[in-house]
């Protein structure tokens, strides 16, 4: 891990693409600037392990079957797909 010490309002750039800038200090809490391109996610890290996490469990789920619905039709729609002519009157 690179450790790098900022004054408020100095920045530091990751890549030639992000920019982090130290905004605000506040007793022992930093507020941090994030500048980076829309395809570069950016989240604090317990967001992100949450992300992680529901992304694990989605993929881990078993599906959830189905109630079977009644086929409306079934034995016409067999025959007819047999060749046999159609029974229905019009």
């Amino acid at each position: 891990m690179l450790i790098l010490s900022r004054k408020l309002g100095e920045s530091i750039v990751i890549d030639g693409r992000i920019h982090v800038k130290i905004v605000r200090v506040e007793g022992d809490v930093v507020k941090v600037g994030v500048l980076a391109p829309a395809d570069v996610p950016v989240h604090r890290l317990e967001v992100y392990e949450e992300i992680q996490q529901s992304n694990q469990q989605a993929l881990t789920r078993q599906p959830t079957a189905l109630p079977k619905l009644p086929l409306r039709g079934r034995k016409e729609s067999a025959a007819q797909a047999a060749g046999a002519p159609s029974t229905a009157r019009v």
